[in-house]
C-alpha cells in the first residue's frame, strides 16, 4: 500500500490522525507527517483515515513492486 497526502490541500484538521496513529502524525499544530508505505496490516485504518479527511487530501494506492502486475 502506498499513501500520498496532498500537503497543499491538507488543512491540519487532524481527524485522520487518531484513526491511523501509526501512519499519520501531527507535528506541532498543523504539520502532518506520514509513512508513505505503511504495512498492509494498517490498510483498514488508513482507509478510514482517508475517508475522514474533510478535504480529501489523503490518496491511497495499491503498491506494486516494480516488475510485478497489480491484481
Amino acid at each position: 500500500m502506498r499513501i500520498v497526502v496532498d500537503l497543499n490541500r491538507c488543512q491540519g484538521y487532524a481527524q485522520c490522525v487518531p484513526l491511523a496513529p501509526d501512519v499519520l502524525k501531527l507535528i506541532g499544530e498543523e504539520a502532518l507527517a506520514y509513512d508513505p508505505n505503511p504495512d498492509d496490516s494498517q490498510r483498514q485504518r488508513v482507509m478510514r483515515a482517508a475517508a475522514s479527511c474533510p478535504v480529501q487530501a489523503i490518496i491511497v494506492e495499491r503498491y506494486t513492486p516494480e516488475g510485478e502486475a497489480a491484481q
